[in-house]
């Protein structure tokens, strides 16, 4: 059994990762930190985990979380870098959910999360978590940077076009929309009920943190990328729906069994049949991307439609992924769960 600490479980991330690990053969939840709930039963929060998790929340303690296998970070950005650098020391194995290992360049992360990076030198031996493209890495690493749920479905959608060499790098679109739990769980005017439902907007265009990651996770596979990323608030409570446009450098190819083929041998990446139109009720509580792949008018533009739960295949889910290939489990091991519909 795999000995587990989560730091940070009060949000909808850290649910998320409560209800697959409390189901996974081969995990043992050892404790939950929350400084601000420390003593409150974990299902007196979540009642959803009633008779799955019986642990009490707890206030952070190093000499508990160095005792763990494995310690997940589901915390606000800027908190798992503080302690990590100790629990690598200590031979514990990291995942964090947040982003204070995502991005490479520490001059970049300060611009974009607004405050310096606490170990830069730790920061060099993270590998960015997105199996897809780094499955050999994760196994043999020490600590695991989640990828964002924006750069997840964009990533995913573009790689194989930009592997190939089948498009322009240098102007991309992704047109992408979420959920409301991608704002995370604090209280937030903006994402009160009164201000979601019935709407429908964009935000951060002129910026999003998640850009740079995206651009960083292209530019490893192409040169040149240029990226506009338009990310937008959609009045439902999960799911990521990201639209991307690009054109083509070669119109002669084939580009449905070139993503069939790329995808083949990935156990949560759909490639759906051609003139699809995936929704993101078909992934909602799976660890799943379903992908279509389109090109309007038989044109020089390839549209790929790309959807994931954020909260899964975005975030828990797929740090559980990673998990599993950490320590040498069949991959889809907890992850079996067929999404919800309706």
């Amino acid at each position: 059994m795999i000995k587990i600490g989560i730091v940070g479980g009060t949000g909808y991330t850290g649910v998320e990762l409560l209800r697959l690990l409390a189901a996974h053969p081969e995990a043992e939840l050892s404790l939950i930190t929350s400084r601000s709930e420390a003593g409150l039963p974990v299902a007196d929060m979540f009642p959803n985990l009633r008779g799955h998790v019986d642990l009490v929340f707890s206030a952070p303690d190093e000499a508990a979380l160095a005792a763990c296998d494995l310690v997940f970070f589901a915390t606000p950005n800027g908190v798992a870098m503080q302690s990590v650098p100790a629990l690598l020391a200590a031979g514990v194995r990291v995942i964090d959910l947040a982003a204070d290992f995502r991005l490479k360049d520490t001059a970049e992360w300060a611009q974009w999360y607004g405050m310096p990076h606490a170990c830069p030198e730790v920061l060099a031996e993270a590998v960015y978590g997105l199996p897809e493209v780094n499955r050999e890495a994760i196994r043999g690493a020490r600590l695991i940077a989640n990828p964002g749920c924006y750069p997840t479905a964009v990533q995913l959608g573009l790689l194989p076009l930009l592997e190939q060499g089948r498009i322009e790098p240098g102007r991309i679109v992704a047109d992408c929309k979420s959920g409301v739990s991608g704002a995370g769980r604090k209280a937030s005017v903006a994402t009160l009920l009164c201000e979601t439902s019935e709407s429908f907007k964009a935000y951060a265009v002129p910026g999003h943190r998640h850009w740079p990651e995206i651009r960083q996770g292209l530019n490893a596979v192409a040169d040149g990328v240029g990226l506009t990323f338009v990310p937008h608030l959609v009045p439902m409570l999960r799911g990521i729906h990201a639209t991307l446009y690009a054109t083509l450098s070669d119109t002669a190819a084939d580009l449905q069994t070139l993503f069939e083929q790329r995808y083949a041998d990935e156990p949560f990446v759909d490639v759906l049949p051609a003139g699809s139109h995936p929704e993101t009720r078909s992934v909602k509580g799976a660890n799943t991307c379903r992908i279509a792949v389109h090109r309007p008018q038989d044109g020089d533009t390839v549209v790929v439609l790309s959807v994931i739960d954020n909260l899964v295949k975005g975030a828990a889910g797929q740090a559980v992924q990673n998990m599993n290939i950490m320590f040498g489990l069949p991959e889809h091991t907890g992850l079996g769960g067929i999404a919800l519909v309706p």
